[in-house]
């Protein structure tokens, strides 16, 4: 995957491609452009709503990054 400049502050996670259902087994022949999107748009609020946010913080600490101080955080 390519780099793509931030718009406003905010940095690409990962995409999906056609390549990645057939890796998992599945038949793209017939799988258009509207479909792809609408599996895009439902995997990134999958993402959000179960591992975002517990993935951020694991990886955030993993690479140093430190909190912002706040009262009762050490």
């Amino acid at each position: 995957m390519s780099f793509i400049p931030p718009k406003e502050g905010y940095f690409p996670i990962t995409t999906v491609h056609r390549g990645d259902l057939e890796a998992a087994g599945f038949d793209t022949t017939a799988v258009d452009d509207a479909t792809m999107a609408d599996l895009a748009g439902k995997m990134a609020d999958a993402y959000v709503e179960n591992a975002f946010w517990i993935d951020l913080e694991i990886i955030a600490e993993e690479l140093g990054i430190p909190y912002r101080a706040a009262p009762g955080r050490q």
